[in-house]
């Protein structure tokens, strides 16, 4: 596996977000059975935009599945920070995802009845938390939502309700936000600002963010890219441009 320039440094020395070791996952059993993942081993650094590629059927939801607990491991150990997820019971690992991970999805997961505002601080409602309120003003800057917060779903674009989704996910504080496709309901200008806005939290706020994408447009925006093929970790890049992304696809599925 090659990878150089200075996003290559920084994902080798910056302390570990997420950690992978020795990640198999197995659906099904005896000539059933299938090889989701292979033995993955790989490290997302703090403060880093990570994007995670391959052909389909590669592995790459799955892994994120699993980074995130939303799907156990058959073998291997997943570390977010210094706790290994993968030994936590169900309701300790609900709370560590409450409390330490964020979330964004291709679907926006907006609740209609609820203004802009509402949805933005309901996962911190849920959990009896007040925000930062110094953290939400700047959130609410970063994404633009200013003019927005008493408007409830129905009344926003697509790219104005991801916009919402990616301010729920960064007012909670989480260690990482794993994003699942999302720009993937939204035309390509809403989708390059939602991508924007994602890239800026990393840059200004220190998050960690690591997004499965099938769009190579989409991986440029990260630091670095990282490819499955057949549930294994192949190569990566730093610097990702959408050119080199193709070019690495199209050789993984050739």
């Amino acid at each position: 596996m090659t990878i150089t320039g200075e996003g290559a440094v920084r994902s080798r020395t910056a302390p570990a977000a997420v950690v992978a070791t020795g990640v198999t996952k197995v659906y099904g059993r005896g000539d059933a059975a299938v090889h989701a993942l292979r033995g993955v081993d790989v490290r997302f650094g703090t403060g880093a935009f990570t994007a995670i590629m391959g052909p389909s059927g590669s592995g790459k939801s799955t892994l994120m599945h699993c980074l995130a607990g939303l799907d156990s491991v058959t073998e291997g150990e997943v570390r977010i920070g210094d706790t290994d997820i993968t030994r936590l019971g169900d309701k300790r690992l609900t709370l560590l995802r409450r409390e330490r991970v964020g979330f964004i999805f291709q679907a926006f997961n907006l609740l209609p009845t609820l203004t802009a505002e509402q949805n933005i601080r309901l996962p911190l409602d849920i959990a009896g938390r007040q925000a930062d309120q110094e953290l939400f003003d700047m959130v609410i800057r970063t994404v633009g939502l200013g003019d927005r917060l008493k408007h409830r779903p129905s009344q926003l674009s697509g790219g104005q309700q991801q916009r919402v989704a990616v301010a729920r996910a960064l007012v909670g504080k989480p260690q990482v936000i794993f994003a699942d496709e999302p720009t993937g309901n939204l035309d390509s200008r809403s989708g390059a600002e939602v991508l924007s806005f994602l890239r800026t939290s990393v840059r200004e706020l220190g998050q960690t963010i690591v997004m499965v994408t099938h769009d190579p447009v989409a991986a440029s925006y990260a630091d670095r890219v990282v490819f499955l093929r057949d549930g294994l970790l192949v190569t990566e890049l730093a610097r990702p441009t959408p050119q080199n992304v193709l070019d690495t696809l199209l050789k993984l599925e050739g």
